[in-house]
């Protein structure tokens, strides 16, 4: 017999997006507004006093086609 446990869990993902169209491009201040702001969210989410520093893959840099895409995921086991 075999002996295990199951668990579901959502994954929830948060993005802030910069448009960055061709040929500019995204606006430096743009992009650092946008990681202030999902680090703030980052820090919330988990919990995290302002002085604690993220580990460097907290947040992820993802460039599309026409965009600047920062991101973290977060788990929560569902009922």
């Amino acid at each position: 017999m075999a002996t295990f446990t199951t668990r579901t869990v959502t994954t929830i993902r948060r993005e802030w997006i910069v448009p960055a169209a061709e040929p500019w491009g995204a606006p430096s201040a743009e992009v650092v507004k946008a990681w202030q702001a999902a680090e703030a969210a980052y820090r919330e989410a988990h919990s995290l006093p302002a002085d604690t520093p993220l580990a460097d893959n907290a947040l992820s840099l993802h460039p599309t086609d026409d965009a600047i895409v920062i991101s973290f995921t977060t788990e929560e086991p569902r009922p």
